[in-house]
């Protein structure tokens, strides 16, 4: 029987929780982020359900622990924790991770202003913008985003007949767009985008294989990608991200703003050097641009940035203790 102890920073990304585990990370094997990950999901999976699920977090929880890279050309690794597993690469996350740990003093980086992240998703560049000592903006340009399929016709329970199409940016958004059946996400209350999502992801994954071309291990369909007309000042679009199995992303998500840029650049909506500001169900906005064309397994894609702020909330020593008979965490689903 052991107490294990995690000193956590909290804090927010454009209004969605952050949690850096800075004390406490179990030490992986891997010669690679991903294999790092597979260690973690194989042997530590209760410290992420311990840490992400009640009672010691909620439904939209999301965090991340630092590792030394395994990379030459990074400063820092990074493993992604949230309620729904580890994800390859999680935009809101980078941002919020990247900010805290930098204002701490968690990093030092070689080159004032400038990071490079080792990710399960694969090599990601930081700009930030430092300010009296706080980070106030950081910019992330993530791994390679592409539209993975066009026009997939599901049968929803609630709406009926739906076409999504699939991008992804980090994970596997199922973007869905104005039609017959849907209009906008300002006709729904965030309860109700959770109770369509979950069957709609099922669904989906239950009819199409999502696996991406160059890392097999980078599976399956993982959010739901609800959009709607603009209501800031700015915004070219608003969306309502549902990732777990009741969260609904109070940012504007940054691999689903990849993602969207990824499926706007296929479409000739956008080309490079072209901006593309998202909007949150909560009104936050993130700053994305494309960066430029590229190929993915001879596929057309784009490298996106997305660039948003983060603030800390908090210090947390948090405790897993193997009396507690809610140590691994639960979910009230």
């Amino acid at each position: 029987m052991a107490r294990h102890a995690f000193f956590c920073l909290d804090g927010h990304t454009c209004g969605n929780p952050v949690r850096l585990v800075a004390g406490g990370g179990p030490l992986l094997n891997g010669a690679t982020m991903l294999e790092r990950r597979a260690h973690f999901l194989a042997e530590f999976d209760w410290i992420r359900t311990g840490l992400m699920f009640e009672p010691r977090g909620h439904d939209m929880m999301s965090g991340s622990i630092l590792y030394p890279p395994t990379r030459d050309d990074c400063d820092i690794a990074v493993l992604y924790i949230e309620t729904s597993g580890c994800l390859p690469m999680c935009g809101h996350g980078t941002i919020g991770t990247v900010t805290m740990a930098l204002e701490h003093g968690l990093v030092r980086p070689k080159t004032p202003g400038r990071l490079m992240l080792d990710t399960p998703a694969g090599p990601v560049a930081i700009e930030y913008r430092e300010e009296g000592g706080y980070i106030e903006e950081v910019r992330l340009t993530n791994v390679p985003a592409y539209l993975h399929a066009e026009a997939i016709a599901v049968d929803h329970s609630a709406l009926g007949r739906l076409t999504v199409d699939v991008a992804y940016g980090g994970n596997f958004y199922a973007i869905v767009d104005p039609q017959e059946n849907f209009r906008d996400i300002a006709d729904f209350s965030a309860l109700q985008l959770v109770e369509m999502s979950a069957s709609l992801r099922a669904a989906l994954n239950a009819q199409s294989e999502f696996v991406h071309p160059l890392h097999p291990e980078i599976k399956g369909l993982s959010h739901i990608l609800w959009t709607g007309e603009p209501r800031a000042e700015g915004a070219h679009a608003r969306n309502a991200v549902f990732y777990g199995d009741k969260a609904i992303d109070r940012s504007p998500c940054g691999t689903g703003t990849s993602a969207r840029m990824a499926q706007w650049a296929a479409k000739g909506r956008l080309k490079p050097g072209d901006d593309f500001v998202h909007e949150s169900i909560i009104g936050s906005l993130f700053k994305g641009q494309v960066e430029k064309a590229v190929e993915i397994a001879g596929r057309p894609a784009i490298v996106p940035s997305v660039a948003g702020w983060a603030r800390l909330t908090g210090l947390n020593t948090i405790f897993i203790d193997d009396r507690d008979p809610f140590a691994h965490g639960f979910q009230v689903v």
